[in-house]
């Protein structure tokens, strides 16, 4: 069984980069939205990029962004791909993805099996999906709020593309999501942070071991 893939999203710093980077991260999460504890500016996140070994994707995390927005980031920072993390439209996700000529990874948030049917609809459009934690309605944050979803709702439902766990991961969950829910992929933010926007050394390389363990 091949390993499973880990993102470790919202790095802001040379040093917290290296820490994911030295930990084995197959993705590492620069995020562009200015509400974010953990949001970075074009320029500074073109020097993370920089340090970014081959073989690790660089994802730039975007909220409902303009072409403005987009194009300042793609033009600054040597991204591998793009996730969407707002109320995109699937038209939208398929214009952002033919503007970028990257690929476009699409957050859907679940909350119940009602939400379920919004992979379906974004699957044709998106080279990826990442499966999260609905916000509570009024939420500042679209993701990042450390509160996971019913992980048994994903049990024994087909998703058409790569997808990706998200949602209120930490070293000590990790486990039981992946086995609830079959998970190859996972995303973690908050769950390998000492506050908001702060990564942890120890708590990544914990929560990569847990995640090892499951592989």
């Amino acid at each position: 069984m091949s390993a499973i893939r880990v993102k470790i999203c919202g790095l802001s710093t040379a040093e917290q980069l290296r820490w994911a980077v030295e930990a084995g991260a197959a993705y590492v999460g620069l995020v562009f939205f200015p509400k974010s504890p953990r949001n970075v500016s074009a320029d500074a996140a073109a020097a993370l990029a920089l340090e970014v070994p081959p073989g690790v994707a660089k994802v730039g995390l975007l909220v409902d962004p303009d072409d403005a927005l987009l194009d300042e980031v793609l033009a600054t920072v040597p991204l591998d791909m793009i996730q969407l993390h707002g109320q995109e439209s699937p038209a939208r996700v398929a214009e952002i993805r033919a503007r970028a000529g990257l690929p476009v990874m699409k957050a859907v948030g679940i909350a119940g099996a009602e939400d379920l049917e919004k992979l379906e609809l974004y699957a044709p459009v998106a080279d990826q999906l990442l499966v999260d934690a609905k916000p509570p309605k009024g939420a500042d944050l679209p993701g990042g709020t450390g509160v996971p979803f019913d992980w048994t709702l994903l049990s024994g439902v087909h998703i058409q593309r790569p997808w990706m766990l998200a949602g209120g991961l930490t070293p000590k969950n990790v486990g039981l999501a992946l086995r609830l829910t079959g998970a190859r992929q996972v995303d973690v933010s908050s769950g390998v942070e000492s506050a908001p926007g702060v990564k942890d050394e120890g708590l990544i390389r914990e929560f990569m071991a847990a995640v090892a363990g499951r592989g």
